[in-house]
């Protein structure tokens, strides 16, 4: 009964929002408009990755010198993984399609440590960065920043294919460090914000086995802008192939709107499409091991690239883990 009845909630809600959709994503500019990280916070944040984060396999980001236009996060110990067994692998793009690899790294790491291979849009750049600050200087007062949507991103969409290219090439480079460590045959495509439009263009891609959007959602079709390097649009939902969900705050969230409205237009496919209240644009990506964020990241993954039923029921079920847990709503389509 309490299932639903969150489910009635959420229809009222996703209907209300279709009515006025919204027309807004992460730029950099947002970024440097916001609140201070609070320190103790980020401390936790910077030990939990540190440490590697809280899976069976201790983590590292590193980089590899031949794509260094990406970032690696990898279990340090690759013995566990071999033919039987080979990592899948996940593709990362950015909020703000910042150019920078450590900017989700607490998030990052704790989906490696559950043994994922995966590679982030840009290089590594400094550390302020991890707890939401900003890599360039904003705008001096009184000079307003031009509008995003009208040069292009620091990244592009295609990045996320180059770094799957590099990863299948090497999991068949004989003499490699990742010769017959990855799997080609299980990637997730996953993105947040600006890079959330950048992962919906990227999963058209065939060897996408599933994607995570996360606080994103393409522009209205009777509105909005294309964003130059993330120009994902409503008609770019028909070329997904893949079960998909979509993970955001609540309606706070800039994107909220935009997912809501993704969801309803996508009939094709698998979704999901969750929200935890409480929560703005920024998720709970910059606190220890990701937060909630990081628990569903992993459950959804382990599910969908590894078989894993337990971790299904975070999704499915009137008795799922989300549906139990009065701080998400959840919906789901094509799942049962």
């Amino acid at each position: 009964m309490l299932h639903r009845r969150r489910q009635l909630a959420a229809a009222l809600v996703l209907a209300a929002s279709m009515a006025h959709a919204a027309c807004a994503q992460e730029t950099p500019e947002d970024t440097q408009r916001r609140a201070p990280a609070d320190p103790e916070v980020t401390a936790a944040a910077t030990r939990a990755a540190d440490a590697g984060g809280s899976g069976a396999y201790r983590a590292t980001m590193t980089v590899d010198s031949s794509l260094h236009t990406h970032t690696i996060y990898r279990p340090v110990d690759l013995a566990p993984f071999a033919e039987s067994d080979r990592l899948p692998i996940v593709v990362w793009a950015n909020g703000a399609c910042a150019n920078v690899g450590n900017r989700f790294r607490y998030f990052l790491t704790e989906v490696a440590s559950h043994g994922y291979f995966v590679i982030a849009i840009g290089p590594i750049g400094p550390r302020q960065v991890e707890s939401g600050g900003t890599v360039t200087p904003p705008a001096a007062t009184g000079t307003p920043p031009p509008d995003p949507r009208d040069r292009p991103q620091d990244t592009h969409w295609r990045q996320l294919i180059e770094a799957m290219d590099w990863a299948v090439a090497e999991a068949e480079r004989d003499g490699g460090p990742y010769f017959g460590r990855l799997d080609p045959a299980r990637i997730a495509v996953m993105g947040m914000s600006c890079g959330g439009l950048q992962a919906i263009i990227a999963s058209a891609d065939p060897r996408t086995t599933t994607s995570m959007i996360w606080n994103s959602g393409t522009y209205p079709a009777d509105g909005g802008r294309v964003l130059i390097g993330a120009e994902a649009t409503k008609a770019s939902l028909a070329d997904l192939h893949a079960p998909i969900a979509y993970i955001t705050g609540d309606e706070r969230d800039v994107a909220f709107r935009n997912s809501n409205d993704d969801f309803e237009s996508i009939g094709h496919l698998p979704a999901v499409r969750a929200w935890q209240h409480g929560l703005g644009h920024a998720g709970s990506f910059r606190t220890p091991n990701g937060g909630s964020f990081g628990k569903v990241a992993v459950a959804w993954l382990d599910w969908q690239l590894r078989g894993d039923q337990d971790a299904g029921r975070w999704f499915v079920g009137d008795d799922c883990v989300l549906c139990r847990d009065e701080s998400w709503t959840i919906r789901t389509k094509n799942l049962d």
